[in-house]
């Protein structure tokens, strides 16, 4: 590509380039819309009104489910219109995913700054700024949203910015702050709203010293003693990133373990590295009071052995899950039903209302945006009339971004054994990984689960530096359904991480 050809910045998400095409385009360059504004990208100059309708799809939410469903409908050929009434980008992109991630690796910085000597590199008398850190995160944010709302415009999908709810299946009242409402119609509608934080009676929050993971995740001093309630992948994520910077923290989990949907290894693996580093971690455990004491919190747990404990804070993180955000959308006009407080769905992503889909953390199961977009697809589809396959869930990896990181797909050990399946383990410690040593992450290990009777991977799951990017040869082995031979006679590059996965799989008893 010359100099003077079109191109991304891929540091703002503008368009770059000398000529007049690019010169055109930069300046057609739409920044993410403000609360008072609507911008109408190039379908709206396709808009016919065939068969009735302003949009062929209508998708509600620009998340990473939304944005996958409105882009592929996009490609499809129809006229699209998505409506945020946010940032471009959603949860995931401003306050989820993203921002977190950016905030984990300055946390894994912070710790790597600490060890820098038993690596040849003495650093004397360095100090955290976390406003620094926060401020390079909404960097990432912004350059991320600002990509979005290019990619959505290059693909011609009309934006609507404000407030949707329904007025009948076809029909989305569009409200926003100082304009009048706005109507539009669609043939196809997709729910794409994804989730909110969840509250606890007796923890309202706040925003001051009762917060969520989005207040948290803007906080530019670091607190001397922090509590967090719940021990799932935001807990403990949370818990790592606030302990790297300095605070004590406790992390309180109801369950036996935290983790608790994941693998019981490696859930306990993670647990002993979190609470060497430092995290004190009660499990079985929950609040049973908060009180204000000269400017902190005094909170009463009770713990896993029924008795109860006192615990100074400055903060209280509340982390117990994620419900559907359907407020305001008035489903029962459009015949959309809820189920255990998500929308219901068939297997792809159809509501009751059988124009209106349903995808992502709205729909509920497994809340991951990467699963959003697996949907997203199913939908779009199921829209054009092709065939389409429902998502598998076995075939989805979960992850969690922390040191050692986690990473899993498929069935655990208990999960098979409770469906009755009979199954060979094979195991790897890292330590023994000649790259693992290498790099001086020498903390967990791979456990792979096989049928006993077919070979078949039903799971995979990694305790470890690198995790998450191991699993994407998990999720494809599980996706292929490929077999514990398959994966032992699978050349792997040495020394690398992804060599322990070949020697769990020899681990495990070969199949008859």
């Amino acid at each position: 590509m010359s100099p003077d050809s079109i191109g991304i910045d891929f540091e703002t998400g503008v368009p770059t380039g000398r000529d007049n095409e690019a010169i055109e385009a930069r300046n057609k360059y739409i920044e993410v819309p403000s609360n008072n504004k609507t911008y109408d990208f190039l379908a709206m100059n396709q808009h016919s009104g065939e068969g009735g309708f302003d949009f062929d799809v209508a998708v509600i939410g620009s998340g990473p489910g939304g944005f996958e469903a409105a882009v592929r409908a996009a490609r499809e050929g129809f006229r699209v219109c998505l409506v945020e009434k946010g940032a471009l980008g959603g949860v995931c992109v401003n306050w989820g995913c993203i921002p977190t991630k950016a905030l984990l690796r300055s946390a894994e910085m912070f710790r790597m700054a600490n060890e820098a000597e038993r690596f040849g590199l003495r650093i004397d008398g360095f100090s955290i700024d976390l406003s620094q850190a926060v401020k390079r995160s909404r960097k990432v944010v912004l350059t991320l949203s600002k990509g979005v709302a290019y990619s959505l415009k290059q693909s011609g999908v009309a934006l609507k910015q404000g407030a949707a709810s329904f007025v009948d299946a076809h029909t989305l009242r569009v409200e926003r702050e100082g304009a009048e409402p706005e109507t539009v119609t669609a043939e196809h509608i997709v729910i794409a709203t994804g989730g909110r934080s969840r509250e606890l009676p007796g923890l309202a929050v706040d925003g001051r010293t009762i917060i969520t993971s989005r207040e948290a995740l803007g906080m530019k001093a670091v607190p001397g003693k922090m509590l967090i309630v719940g021990g799932g992948a935001i807990g403990v994520e949370m818990a790592w990133y606030f302990s790297s910077a300095g605070s004590a923290v406790t992390l309180v989990e109801l369950m036996p373990r935290i983790l608790p949907l994941e693998d019981a290894e490696i859930a306990g693996g993670l647990e002993r590295s979190l609470e060497k580093t430092g995290t004190g971690i009660l499990t079985g455990a929950s609040v049973l009071s908060v009180e204000q004491r000269d400017g902190s919190l005094s909170v009463v747990v009770r713990t896993g052995d029924g008795t109860e404990r006192a615990i100074e804070a400055d903060c209280i993180l509340v982390a117990v899950g994620v419900a559907a955000d359907t407020e305001g959308l008035g489903l029962d006009r459009a015949g959309v039903a809820l189920e255990r407080g998500f929308i219901r769905t068939d297997d792809l992503c159809r509501t009751d209302a059988g124009n209106v889909f349903a995808i992502g953390d709205v729909r509920g199961g497994m809340l991951l945006a990467h699963k959003a977009s697996a949907e997203a697809a199913i939908a779009v589809r199921t829209i054009a009339g092709k065939s389409a396959e429902p998502l598998d869930d076995t075939t989805v990896p979960r992850c969690v971004y922390v040191e050692p990181s986690v990473a899993c797909v498929g069935l655990t050990e208990e999960q098979a054994a409770e469906a009755g399946i009979d199954v060979t383990v094979g195991r790897a410690p890292f330590s023994v990984s000649g790259k693992a040593n290498a790099y001086g992450n020498r903390e967990g290990f791979v456990k792979l689960v096989f049928d006993a009777s077919t070979g078949v991977l039903l799971g995979g799951h990694v305790l470890g530096h690198g995790a998450v990017e191991l699993i994407g040869e998990l999720s494809l082995a599980r996706r292929l359904g490929a077999t514990r031979d398959q994966l032992v006679t699978t050349v792997h590059a040495h020394p690398t991480l992804s060599e322990s996965i070949r020697e769990a799989a020899e681990n495990a008893a070969p199949e008859e």
